[in-house]
C-alpha cells in the first residue's frame, strides 16, 4: 500500500492570484536578458552623454553634501561653547552641517558637470571609447576648475585630475576583472 504523503507534491507554487481566476501563468517567468526596443541599443555598452551628464553631476553633489555634511557637523560639535543651552548647540551643528554640506556639493558637482562634458567631447572626436577620454577629461577638469588661480596651480590641478581619473579607470577595470560578480 502507497503512503499517502509520497502523492503530495513537496513544494507549493506561489500564485497570489489564484482566487481571482485569471490567465497570469508566466507573471515570473521574466527574460534574464536585457530587452530593448532598437537592435541598435543592444550593441552600445555606454551610458548616453546626458546620462553621464546625470550621473556624475548627481553624485557628485550627493557625495560632497554629504562628505561636506559630516565634515561641518563634527566641526560645529566642536565649536560649541561653554555656557549655551542644548537648543543652540543642536542650532549650531545643524547650521554648520548644512553649510559645509552645501559647499562640498556644489564644489563636486561642478567637477561632475565639467568631467562629463570633457568625456562626451573626447569620445566625440575620437570615436573610441577607452581611458584615454577619462585621463583627457580629468586634465580638463582640473585644469579648468583651478585656471582662475593661475597657470601653475592649474596645471597641478589638472594633473592631478588626470592621475585620479586614470586610476578610477584601472580600478574598475580591475574590479570587472577579478572581482566575481
Amino acid at each position: 500500500m502507497a503512503n499517502p504523503s509520497e502523492n503530495k507534491p513537496s513544494t507549493r507554487h506561489y500564485h497570489p492570484y489564484q482566487s481571482l481566476n485569471t490567465p497570469i501563468h508566466k507573471l515570473y517567468e521574466l527574460p534574464t536578458s536585457p530587452e530593448y526596443l532598437f537592435h541598435e541599443e543592444a550593441a552600445v555598452q555606454r551610458r548616453s552623454w546626458s546620462e553621464n551628464l546625470q550621473y556624475y553631476t548627481g553624485s557628485g553633489y550627493l557625495s560632497g553634501a554629504i562628505i561636506g555634511g559630516m565634515k561641518g557637523t563634527v566641526e560645529g560639535i566642536k565649536s560649541a561653547e561653554t555656557g549655551e543651552s542644548l537648543k543652540l548647540r543642536i542650532n549650531r551643528v545643524l547650521n554648520s552641517g548644512g553649510h559645509t554640506g552645501r559647499k562640498f556639493g556644489n564644489t563636486l558637482g561642478v567637477l561632475g558637470l565639467l568631467f562629463s562634458g570633457l568625456e562626451s567631447t573626447a569620445l566625440h572626436f575620437r570615436g573610441t571609447d577607452d581611458l584615454l577620454n577619462s585621463v583627457v577629461a580629468g586634465l580638463g577638469t582640473g585644469a579648468l576648475y583651478r585656471a582662475t588661480k593661475g597657470a601653475k596651480s592649474a596645471v597641478l590641478a589638472g594633473a592631478i585630475g588626470g592621475l585620479a581619473a586614470g586610476a578610477a579607470g584601472i580600478g574598475k577595470q580591475a574590479i570587472k576583472r577579478y572581482v566575481p560578480i
